[in-house]
């Protein structure tokens, strides 16, 4: 039985989607710390990449260059926001691949070489897209005084993707 698994694999849909909808609307330019927004664009999605499965035993993407993962590194490449959404749609057609795979015994199970539980390798995730979401959405509604609409369920985003560009005006208090 994969009951636990079919909710976790429902829950991170939306997770993508909203790091597909900040993607479309952020600056990318923009400075965060001292680097470019889309280098942790390219952060959020290498770490989802890599850490939702198992961080110990991964092949960076071809076009991944040493420190491109860490913001805080100097690296001269530059990935555009067409290769990011590339990347994004990668990376959510190979969790969701590995969610229909897993059990939820398998849950509890620590991956080859690695510390962390599946589930726990799963939440840290949850937690690291839904933070650089909110980070790239926080720097949007900054900029232009609305904020880029969001789901909470994958079921009410409509297929056509006609809700990305979309806004939600902050409220004035």
């Amino acid at each position: 039985m994969n009951e636990l698994c079919q909710i976790i694999r429902k829950m991170v849909l939306p997770n993508f989607i909203n790091m597909e909808t900040s993607i479309r609307t952020y600056d990318r330019d923009a400075d965060c710390c001292g680097a470019p927004a889309w280098r942790f664009v390219y952060h959020a999605l290498h770490s989802a990449d890599k850490w939702f499965f198992n961080p110990f035993e991964y092949d960076e993407p071809p076009f991944h260059r040493e420190g491109l993962d860490n913001p805080n590194t100097p690296c001269d490449a530059v990935l555009s926001d067409e290769e990011l959404l590339d990347y994004l749609a990668k990376v959510r057609q190979k969790t969701c691949g590995y969610l229909d795979g897993l059990t939820d015994d398998m849950l509890y199970e620590k991956p080859g070489n690695c510390e962390y539980t599946r589930m726990e390798l799963v939440l840290r995730q949850f937690r690291h897209l839904s933070f650089h979401t909110g980070m790239l959405n926080g720097q949007t509604a900054e900029r232009l005084g609305k904020f880029p609409i969001y789901v909470s369920e994958e079921s009410v985003f409509p297929e056509d993707g006609s809700l990305f560009g979309r806004y939600v005006t902050k409220k004035k208090s």
